[in-house]
């Protein structure tokens, strides 16, 4: 039996379904997209929450002239569908296939890249500023979150677009989460707008009621008015936006087409800024995302019928922080940690449990949750700032001034280092080094196995300055795990193996890699030695150099960009000491923003495997010899 959805190549074609097609097209889509991402993994439960949101934007707007811009975009699946991917969606995440973002490089219809929260409002004041300036009609719409009005940044957009007044629709999807429960006074505001009987009374009703007192002299007027705009306060639904220049519409069901058709209609006949309030439900259509949204936010690949994910064999880094930090947080009661809307990501769900007082989650605001931890720390206080590293970029001014620049103690561990694989280059944590080491009084350790990880993250909290802790994403290697924790000397690197002919250096995951190669190369005549660096900054320069004195030749392996990173700062190591006739290989991501795909594959597109490290090896043996035998020639 053929499928609605067989016959939708774009959205034009949705025009021409009734509203009960629209909801029988609804369904195929959501089991297209459960289907789908049980194979590839992805992010199910957004996806599922907006499949009649989506319809009814491309329903009524006329996409790619009209711009859709989807903040954040991890619920871009059913935009991808209807407009013309439908047939590629079967490659969701993978190497060479569909992005899980929008990616303007994929489609004209995605008129805006996005993968970080609370940017749409400002590109689509852009977008709307543009059109202006150009004489254009389109409609600009970005539909943004609840969970990402907790980020600054939108509303430093609505305040500017309010003060211009520009024709603009924000459609706010309002699910009462962001990946976990949503917090703060925004997400009580609207919580209010959603449940409060007083809050669902047309504004119009409020303005006729207003228009009925009488204004009986100057005195009389001036209180009247007063009341006025306490009633209106009182009554009028979405007074926040209100104030700030927009005009609000909603709350409305996000699950109901022809009322979305409608209320989207009315939008675009307004001149200025528009907020369109939509209430959804996260996980919609399939159960167990309904039931545990924030575990179906973001998932790798599961059992269709159960929801169950395979179970994992080795425990994972995140896991192995939040076991510690709370061990730590046990002996010491002056350690807080922070979060920025991912307590469960992070592995600090176990330390709000225990530590409720001691735990905050402040949205997703990563700029606030660096200054807040520094003025912790100004009071005697230690912060663990607890970030995905590709995050933290958007706190970087913070770092530099509020921490780094008054040394405060304040320990940021940066989750997800390295290559992440299936989200793509906006979540590719291979930015960290370069972004850090140059900032002064930043410390940056880098552990090269879950073991590790521990006694770093012991370092960190006892260290009395600003200190990163970087680790990969996924299971760790399966080592055993002290149960002891000890202080490492800051800026002491570890000899694995010692060797004469070349010099391994390597840093966190790539330490285990330098190893295999050392031996695949022992086999081959040339002995490798291997030291794990450990620190980014400071680099164990005495370490370093002591065995290059021997080999004269160096290869340094990270999973993280050569522009800046490890391997640059040790060839600016070798530069200030005067070491020029040391031959220095760099194995690392190129000048180059990674596509998505898994990381095993992208390692292998990039050389950051065994196979490249021993190429190079011998590769730089040869040249040693054609060397030798040029000088003896001479």
């Amino acid at each position: 039996m053929s499928k609605l959805l067989d016959t939708v190549n774009e959205p034009a074609d949705l025009c021409r379904l009734t509203p009960d097609q629209l909801d029988k097209l609804s369904t195929e889509i959501r089991q297209l997209i459960i289907e789908t991402v049980s194979r590839n993994g992805g992010h199910l439960a957004p996806n599922l929450g907006v499949v009649e949101l989506t319809l009814a934007l491309h329903y009524v707007f006329n996409a790619p002239e009209d711009r859709l811009v989807w903040d954040v975009g991890h619920q871009c699946y059913v935009h991808k569908i209807v407009t013309g991917r439908r047939p590629q969606f079967a490659s969701l995440r993978q190497l060479g296939g569909l992005s899980g973002f929008p990616n303007q490089n994929e489609s004209p219809y995605d008129c805006f890249g996005t993968g970080h929260s609370s940017t749409s409002i400002s590109a689509g004041l852009g977008m709307a500023v543009a059109r202006d300036l150009s004489g254009g009609t389109r409609n600009v719409v970005a539909v943004i979150g609840d969970g990402a009005l907790t980020g600054g940044m939108a509303y430093e957009a609505l305040n500017h677009a309010g003060h211009l007044g520009k024709r603009l629709i924000v459609v706010l999807n309002d699910n009462e989460r962001s990946i976990a429960k949503n917090v703060g006074a925004i997400a009580h505001y609207l919580s209010r707008l959603r449940t409060d009987p007083m809050y669902s009374r047309s504004k119009e009703e409020c303005e006729s009621l207003l228009r009925r007192i009488p204004a009986v002299g100057p005195r009389v007027l001036q209180w009247v008015e007063r009341v006025k705009d306490s009633l209106k306060y009182l009554v009028v639904p979405g007074m926040l936006f209100e104030e700030l220049g927009f005009t609000y519409l909603g709350p409305i069901d996000g699950h109901n087409i022809p009322a979305m058709i409608n209320v989207f209609r009315q939008a675009q006949a307004v001149e200025g800024p528009v907020v369109v309030h939509v209430l959804t439900r996260k996980g919609k259509g399939y159960p167990p995302a309904e039931n545990h949204p924030g575990k179906f936010h973001g998932i790798g690949p599961f059992d269709l019928k159960t929801g169950k994910t395979p179970p994992v064999s080795r425990v994972s880094y995140t896991e192995v922080f939040g076991k510690t930090i709370v061990r730590l947080a046990r002996e010491n009661d002056r350690i807080l940690a922070i979060t920025a809307a991912m307590t469960t990501g992070t592995g600090l769900a176990e330390f709000a449990r225990e530590f409720p007082e001691r735990f905050f989650d402040v949205g997703i605001a990563e700029q606030h949750a660096v200054t807040l931890a520094a003025g912790l720390a100004a009071e005697g206080y230690r912060p663990v700032v607890a970030i995905y590293s590709t995050f933290l970029q958007r706190a970087y001014d913070q770092v530099l001034h509020d921490v780094c620049l008054q040394k405060l103690p304040v320990v940021f561990a940066l989750d997800r280092g390295g290559l992440v694989g299936e989200d793509g280059p906006t979540h590719q944590g291979l930015f960290d080094f370069s972004y850090l080491r140059s900032i002064p009084n930043m410390v940056i350790a880098v552990p090269r196995d879950e073991n590790e990880l521990q006694h770093l993250l012991k370092t960190a909290v006892e260290h009395k300055g600003p200190i990163a802790v970087r680790y990969p994403r996924g299971k760790g290697t399966g080592c055993a795990l002290d149960q002891e924790y000890r202080v490492l000397p800051i800026g002491r690197a570890e000899v694995l193996r010692d060797g004469d002919d070349i010099t391994l250096l390597a840093v966190g995951n790539m330490v285990s890699l330098a190893l295999e190669a050392a031996g695949q190369l022992a086999d081959r005549g040339i002995n490798a030695g291997v030291i794990n660096a450990r620190w980014v900054k400071p680099l164990d320069e005495e370490c370093i150099c002591r065995h290059l004195s021997q080999t004269r030749r160096l290869i340094t392996i990270e999973e993280h960009v050569v522009s800046g990173g490890f391997g640059s700062a040790v060839l600016e190591m070798l530069a200030r000491r005067g070491l020029s006739d040391v031959r220095v290989r760099l194995i690392g991501i190129p000048d180059c923003f990674v596509e998505h795909g898994a990381p095993h594959l992208l390692r292998a597109k990039y050389g950051l495997t065994v196979d490249h490290v021993v190429e190079i090896a011998e590769s730089e043996k040869r040249k040693r010899a054609k060397l030798k035998l040029a000088t003896r020639s001479r």
